[in-house]
């Protein structure tokens, strides 16, 4: 089943529960799996695709969340992390510090990466084989820790 049925069928679940920060959450991400599906024009949406945009709205709700805090703000950030956890049900499992590690471990082995001077080529690969495993953030931290 792609994304976007998942998505339906939880808006339909999350109406008849009547729980309105589920159905404000999937209807935003219905909303961009709906203009990315406009931009491509009749081409498939990839899952990779799908993933990108799930981890790009969690990535605003934690900033958002972290804005919210900051200005004390806790009446919104409470909103914006309920919304965050109804978004991150629909991506790919994470990776642990340690599962990270280790994945990164071997993507600096493959590449043949010593020095801080390779991190370029390192993040390439992880980028790639890491999507929807782990943030962009976290590969980046783990590549400059390993390299250093």
């Amino acid at each position: 089943m792609s994304l976007e049925n998942t998505i339906n069928e939880a808006i339909k679940t999350a109406m008849r529960a009547k729980d309105k920060v589920a159905l404000d959450s999937l209807r935003a991400v219905k909303s961009q799996i709906l203009l990315l599906k406009t931009e491509a024009r009749g081409t498939e949406v990839t899952e990779e695709q799908e993933i990108a945009i799930l981890q790009r709205m969690v990535k605003q709700r934690k900033d958002s969340y972290d804005q919210f805090t900051a200005q004390g703000r806790n009446d919104l950030a409470e909103v914006e992390e309920a919304q965050m956890k109804v978004i991150e049900q629909f991506l790919p499992k994470q990776l642990s510090p340690e599962e990270l590690e280790a994945e990164m471990k071997n993507i600096i082995a493959e590449t043949g990466a010593e020095s801080m001077k390779d991190l370029g080529k390192v993040m390439g690969v992880a980028s790639k084989n890491l999507a929807g495993k782990s943030d962009g953030k976290s590969i980046s931290e783990m590549a400059k820790k390993l390299l250093s």
